[in-house]
This record gives C-alpha cells, structure tokens and sequence, in this order.
C-alpha cells in the first residue's frame, strides 16, 4: 500500500496543518485515559496531590498517549486505508507523510519522559513510557495482526496512566495502584469487543483477527457477558484494599449493574443491536468510575 498523495496544487494552511498532528494524537481518545491517571491522583494522596502536579502529569500523560497514537497511524497506515473508520487519518491521506509521522509520535514520546521525569519523578516517566512501548511493540506490531487476543494482552497499554498518576504522586506503586490498573484492564475487552461488533466487516477487510471476525459473533456477545462480570468484580478491590470507600462501592455497583444490564441485552439480542449502547455507554462507565474514585478520596 502507498500513502494517497495530495492533490497537485493544493497546499495546506498552517492552521490545517496544525490541526492533522493534532488527530495524529487521537485527543478524543487520550481524554479517557487522562481522566484515569488524574483520578488515580487524587486517590494516591487521598484528596488534592496539587494542581500543578495535576497538570504536568496530564500533559507529560497526553504526550506519551499521543505519540504511541501518532507511531501506530504511520505502523498502520496500509490497513487504515482498508478501513472505512479510519480511511481519512493524515497519514492515509497524504496530509502528513509516514515519516513525519513517526519523528512527531517519537519526539513526543521524548518530550513525555523529560516533563513527568521533571514535574514529578522518573519512575512516573518511565511507566508513561512503558505504556508507549507496549501500545506500540505488542499491541501494534506483534499482537493486532496474528491473535484473537490483541485487545486482551495489549490493552494492557490502555491500563497503565493510572499508575502514571498513582507514582507521580507517591513516587512508588501500591497494592492499590495495580488494583486501578485492573480495572481498566479488565474494561478494555467488553469495551472494544463491543465496537469490533460495530466494524466486523472492516476488520475483516483488512485482515485483523478481532474475535468476531475469528469466532463470530455470539461467542464474542457471550465473552462480552462474562469480561463484564468480572470487571464488576474487580471495581470492587478498591474498597477492599482500603483505597475508597462507601460512595465509591455504591457508585461502582450501580454504574456495573447498568453495564452488565447492556452486556446481557447485547448477549440476548439475536443481531448485534445493542452493540453500539454497550460501547457508548463503555466510555461513560469508565469516566464515571475514576470520576467517583476521586470524589471518594476526598
């Protein structure tokens, strides 16, 4: 596959510009994300860790988060052009060129490092960098393409800005801290196998083993219900392990119940109906659940 190129004659703005490094970044994206490592912050200290440590970890977070994104678009830039979710991103377009796209994903990657090392302390840089490395070499280049268990293993990457919070904080990582990180590991597969049900057809244009397009679709809707379950489960430990408390245990049951009332829906329906719900309503449970953690620490 070759990059599209521009048409002859048309240049872009400087603003246009701009904005194509910009959703090279995928901001919509890394905002999820960033609300899990500010929330685990605010756990770690158990109330306000300081507003200015908040902010250089969240940018020193966005960095990272955007150059493992910016790396992967120019690594995936000939299935991209397969895929009709993702056939207009710069690189695919000719608007930014593979290899600028990569200086930029890796500059920022650097850039990461040196703000969260100096805003707080390096271990907090090098898990920021950890989470670039595993996006990047096992999700991207070793899993995405050969397993059915790409989003399992390498939605670990996904699972990481918590303990990027949780060490700028307390410059160490707790039995709490990979509770958080659990959490969000067991979200990643009945969030993103709800969207693979959504994109079947152009995972499997483009050749990705997703689990439907490996196992098909019930047994994905019945992998779904039971990832949901113990996701509810986990969202529990933090109450357990003395990181929240009672408004936290209430907010995380009703939020699950909501969560597993869609998975058993989806489970039930005979097409894939409830997919798009499940999904959307995935990344408010993730937002809500930190959100309701920091609320609770304090």
């Amino acid at each position: 596959m070759t990059t599209r190129a521009m048409p002859a004659g048309v240049a872009a703005g400087p603003l246009a510009v701009v904005v194509d490094y910009i959703r090279l970044t995928k901001p919509r994206v890394i905002s999820l994300l960033l609300f899990t490592t500010g929330a685990a912050m605010f756990v770690a200290e158990g109330g306000n860790p300081g507003w200015w440590l908040v902010l250089w970890t969240l940018i020193g977070g966005y960095l990272a988060a955007g150059g493992a994104n910016a790396i992967n678009q120019y690594i995936d830039r000939d299935i991209d052009d397969v895929m009709h979710r993702t056939d207009a991103r710069p690189v695919v377009t000719g608007r930014v060129t593979p290899g600028r796209a990569l200086a930029f994903g890796i500059a920022l990657g650097v850039a990461s490092a040196l703000v969260i090392g100096l805003s707080s302390n390096w271990l907090a840089a090098a898990l920021a960098l950890l989470g670039l490395v595993l996006y990047v070499g096992v999700y991207t280049l070793w899993l995405k393409r050969t397993s059915i268990h790409n989003i399992v293993i390498g939605g670990s990457a996904g699972a990481v800005p918590p303990l990027v919070g949780w060490a700028a904080v307390t410059g160490d990582l707790s039995l709490s801290a990979w509770i958080l990180f659990a959490i969000v590991f067991y979200w990643t597969p009945p969030h993103f196998w709800a969207l693979a049900l959504m994109l079947k057809r152009d995972y499997a244009a483009a050749g990705v083993p997703m689990l439907p397009v490996v196992h098909g679709v019930e047994e994905t809707k019945r992998q779904i219900l039971l990832w949901t379950f113990v996701m509810i489960a986990v969202s529990i430990l933090p109450v357990a392990s003395g990181a929240a408390g009672l408004f936290y245990l209430v907010s995380a049951l009703v939020l699950g119940l909501v969560f597993l009332y869609l998975s058993w829906r989806l489970y039930r329906d005979p097409a894939i109906g409830w997919a798009k719900a499940t999904f959307h309503y995935s990344l408010l449970y993730l937002a809500l659940i930190f959100v309701a953690l920091a609320v609770d620490a304090f």
